[in-house]
């Protein structure tokens, strides 16, 4: 009889433990608080001090140890005394107590003078070391806090879209270095977050775009074929559609994926040749459907990838022609033979500099857009409340792929309605 085999065995424990070990002595350990308790308190302690020792010098200086007395005794038998302190007791006619008198009004005299030289001299010493104290504590207190402004510009930095920033804070096992390699340790997970979620939309879409023109070629074939049976080739031209919507919005996703990543080769890019050449490839369909471009394009000059700005261009005068509606009024409009009247809707495209970026503006004529709608349009797949992700407009990613394309660029794109209907697009990007 055959021997039972032995389970599995569990697999073993990991010897290695993600957490930080706990020191001997915790309470030894150089924390922000045990040092600046003892930056703080030495200051104090070494500003008592000098203050101290100051006073203590200007008191003795006003209490004038070892100098002259107030008077001298001229004429012992006649009680005859001069004095250049208390000019009152020179006079030799003075009876007992109005010398005596005289005598304590010169003191008096003297020991308000010297209170008075000393607070006026212990005022200004005081000034002279707060002085010192606030320029140090202003010195030691930056260096202190010189890891936080650290850890600050790499926030900034990564909140720019490079996630490959690390702080990597070197010095004393304290509070801010905990934060720190706690910020590195985050940042190091995003990043790896990021690139395995980019990698996978890109290799899906790359995946995709396989069978996807295998579907394509079959069916253009199919088409190409004219004993084909009426049917056949309306539902191959259906599936031709089906299959080119699908390929549109795997290129989305796929652009859409590399787009959220920062710009790391720029050129000098002028907006208003990349709006012209957006224009060239929708004015086929903006003249079949009786809309109208036009706008002063001035040049615009900013550093980044001629091709995504173009495609920020291109997606927002294609959602201007193609979400257009014909106005009721007839406007007069030059054509290129003369002057003329016809009906149809209009798209204005312009570009400028305007208080240091270079500003693309997209205005179209359309259906009424609720404010509140605005911020819909910019996700992925969404529409108004009117529209479906199965129009025939677009796969729903054109906004989200040029919001994506702006802030890579470090600007940012943001819409409003236009009173009449219709939007008003703006992408304002640093020059």
């Amino acid at each position: 009889m055959a021997a039972t085999p032995a389970p599995p065995q569990a697999p073993p424990k990991p010897t290695w433990d993600p957490r930080r070990p706990e020191p001997a002595f915790p309470w030894l350990r150089p924390t922000i608080r045990i040092r600046l308790t003892l930056l703080y308190g030495g200051m104090f302690l070494i500003a008592g001090i000098l203050l101290l020792s100051i006073i203590y010098l200007l008191a003795a200086q006003a209490l004038r140890t070892g100098n002259q007395p107030l008077f001298k005794i001229v004429d012992f038998n006649a009680l005859r005394v001069t004095s250049t302190d208390c000019p009152g007791v020179d006079n030799g006619n003075l009876s007992l107590s109005e010398f005596n008198a005289a005598i304590s009004a010169c003191i008096d005299h003297q020991r308000q003078a010297a209170l008075d030289s000393l607070l006026s001299r212990s005022l200004l010493a005081l000034l002279g070391l707060a002085v010192i104290a606030f320029a140090f504590g202003y010195a030691m207190a930056g260096r202190v806090l010189s890891p936080l402004g650290r850890i600050t510009r790499t926030a900034r930095a990564v909140a720019g879209s490079d996630l490959s920033r690390r702080i990597e804070l070197d010095g004393p096992d304290d509070e801010l270095k905990e934060l720190a390699d706690t910020f590195d340790d985050m940042l190091e997970r995003l990043q790896r977050a990021f690139t395995a979620q980019q990698r996978f939309v890109g290799n899906a879409s790359h995946e995709l775009r396989t069978p996807l023109a295998i579907n394509r070629t079959l069916l253009e074939v199919q088409l190409s074929d004219p004993h084909a049976p009426m049917e056949l080739q309306q539902l191959g031209k259906t599936l031709l559609a089906t299959n080119e919507r699908s390929e549109q919005l795997v290129e989305g996703l796929l652009l859409l994926a590399r787009s959220d990543n920062q710009i790391v080769e720029r050129k000098p890019v002028d907006l208003a040749e990349v709006a012209s050449q957006a224009i060239d490839q929708v004015r086929g369909e903006a003249e079949a459907k009786g809309v109208v471009i036009r706008g002063e394009r001035k040049p615009a000059v900013v550093q980044g990838n001629g091709v995504l700005l173009e495609r920020i261009a291109l997606n927002l005068v294609q959602n201007a022609v193609r979400y257009n509606v014909a106005n009721e009024q007839r406007e007069a409009l030059p054509h290129k033979g003369g002057g003329g009247s016809r009906e149809g809707g209009w798209v204005e495209v312009t570009t400028d500099v305007q208080h240091g970026q270079a500003i693309l503006v997209v205005t179209n004529t359309g259906p009424v857009v609720p404010a509140y709608e605005i911020d819909n349009l910019f996700e992925p797949f969404r529409r108004l409340r009117t529209e479906r992700t199965g129009s025939d407009k677009g796969v729903g990613l054109g906004l989200s792929i040029a919001r994506s394309v702006a802030r890579a660029h470090g600007g940012h794109i943001s819409a409003q309605p236009r009173e009449g209907g219709g939007l008003v697009m703006r992408v304002m990007l640093p020059i």
